[in-house]
């Protein structure tokens, strides 16, 4: 019975030493500050977790389509998403290196994740990294899996290619 009440008695020290550190401003959330290790790792796995678990919706289109892919790459020009993550050609724009995360390569995230987890980040949004929800603001979810399928070709998308397909008409 001490040894529950002990325990007890240091899980409301833990507690209240963390309320102290957090909401006394002890830490620091600047974007020039450095992350613990352990927050870094902890919201990396909640996040990924969280992903895993929502990412459930199925294409509403071919991403395979011949002409999926370029409407996609359309789209992804259209709403921004060369600002944060660049594009064949194309360089990331310069506030991006004081985001804190970094935003990925998408050259790598589309080798890394299934369709339906990229198309619900983008739908969603990620909090606390400056991914926006497209889905917030109207985007539809056919356009947001155009998005989807340009993210899953990019690898392999030429800048001569991805230039025609976003060239004004």
């Amino acid at each position: 019975m001490r040894i529950l009440a002990l325990i007890g008695a240091l899980a409301i020290a833990v507690a209240i030493g963390a309320a102290i550190f957090f909401f006394g401003g002890f830490y620091c959330v600047a974007a020039t500050a450095a992350e613990p290790g352990i927050i870094n790792w902890a919201l990396v796995n909640v996040r990924v977790a969280s992903i895993n678990r929502h990412a459930i919706d199925n294409p509403q289109v071919s991403l395979d389509n011949p002409s999926t892919v370029p409407a996609g790459a359309r789209a992804f020009a259209a709403r921004g998403c060369l600002n944060c993550h660049g594009g064949p050609g194309v360089k990331w724009a310069k506030f991006t290196e004081g985001m804190t995360p970094y935003p990925p390569d998408l050259k790598d995230i589309a080798k890394e994740r299934e369709a339906p987890q990229l198309f619900w980040v983008v739908k969603n949004g990620i909090k606390m990294t400056g991914m926006p929800s497209f889905g917030s603001i109207g985007v539809s979810d056919k356009e947001i899996w155009t998005i989807v399928a340009f993210v899953k070709k990019l690898p392999t998308v030429s800048e001569a290619d991805f230039k025609a397909w976003t060239a004004a008409p």
